[in-house]
């Protein structure tokens, strides 16, 4: 049987995660999520027969939603649109990565208030200096956010299911995996 997967949507209706078939499964038997839409494709047992998902809505609100949002350098991306934050640039996130506003040498930590997204060009060009000593200017200042997007990338397979695009929409490029 070939691998399915099953897009699994927030209660809001926007993509968060990608999981296998057999997970979908068991989060519609649990009644986590409602299944939105279904393969053509079965799976039996000696006494039940299912379609396999293919696009499930969570039917609760994750717990994590009400935490602090985690510093990381993916969560730092999303704040920053994955923009460069010197340029405004939006390159292919292979480009990016992050960049101390006051560099580690001269002090700088390694949190929200000193960190923002940069293309690897302008992270080279600004090297171990400040904005000001590089001759930068910083186009959004770095700070906590409050929340951030629940789906901040997908990695979606090389091929997307045609039942996923429309709840997809523009976004399919940016979540398509390389």
């Amino acid at each position: 049987m070939p691998p399915f997967s099953c897009l699994v949507l927030t209660p809001w209706m926007t993509p968060h995660q990608v999981i296998t078939w057999q997970e979908s499964i068991a989060l519609e038997y649990t009644r986590k999520a409602d299944i939105l839409e279904r393969y053509d494709e079965t799976v039996r047992s000696p006494t039940v027969t299912i379609h396999i998902p293919a696009v499930a809505r969570l039917v609760k609100s994750l717990a994590h939603e009400k935490h602090d949002v985690k510093f990381s350098r993916a969560n730092v991306y999303t704040r920053d649109s994955y923009r460069c934050c010197y340029c405004n640039k939006r390159p292919p996130p292979q480009q990016l990565n992050y960049d101390h506003v006051v560099p580690r040498a001269q002090g700088g930590k390694t949190n929200w208030d000193n960190i923002v997204t940069s293309s690897i060009s302008c992270n080279s060009k600004k090297d171990n200096r400040t904005p000001k000593q590089a001759g930068m200017k910083l186009l959004r200042l770095p700070h906590k956010p409050k929340s951030l997007p629940m789906a901040s990338v997908i990695l979606l397979p090389r091929e997307v299911p045609e039942l996923w695009m429309a709840y997809l929409g523009n976004k399919t490029a940016s979540l398509q995996a390389g």
